[in-house]
């Protein structure tokens, strides 16, 4: 569905793309987030995951940035995914007041095995577009994401 709004061709175009794109991502994430919650795991939470086990032990606000997610937002990500077990906080042995997110061994195994079924779902969810048309999906939410 559209808009029933009835500007220009260009304002009506635009809030058409708006209302296409916002629906289309909040039924991925919808059909994507019901599987995380099988396994007890919020959006942020296996995001926090995902990023310490690609990229390594990273401080909050570095996850925070990576997620697009506020400083108290992720210090509660992080205080639920240690209560879990899958985390633990460690200082920085090169700035001693600097705490360091790790993943911890029961964390590493967790996402090393839950990783490849989400990105099949993921997959799946794609599997509608060619791939020239998932190169230019990104190329455009790029472009959109880097506005200021």
């Amino acid at each position: 569905m559209g808009t029933s709004y009835s500007g220009s061709s260009s304002e009506v175009n635009t809030l058409n793309a708006f209302i296409k794109l916002m629906r289309a991502s909040e039924s991925i994430n919808m059909r994507l987030n019901r599987h995380l919650s099988d396994v007890n795991l919020t959006v942020s939470q296996f995001g926090t995951l995902e990023v310490l086990h690609h990229l390594g032990p990273l401080n909050q606000r570095s996850i925070g940035e990576k997620l697009l997610k506020s400083g108290g937002n992720i210090t509660m990500v992080i205080d639920n995914l240690e209560k879990q077990g899958y985390v633990v906080r460690e200082k920085d042995p090169s700035d001693r007041r600097a705490v360091l997110i790790h993943l911890t061994i029961e964390g590493e195994k967790f996402i090393r095995q839950y990783f490849p079924k989400h990105l099949d779902r993921i997959k799946e969810e794609f599997s509608v577009l060619s791939e020239d048309e998932k190169k230019t999906l990104a190329e455009i939410c790029k472009k959109l994401g880097l506005k200021n």
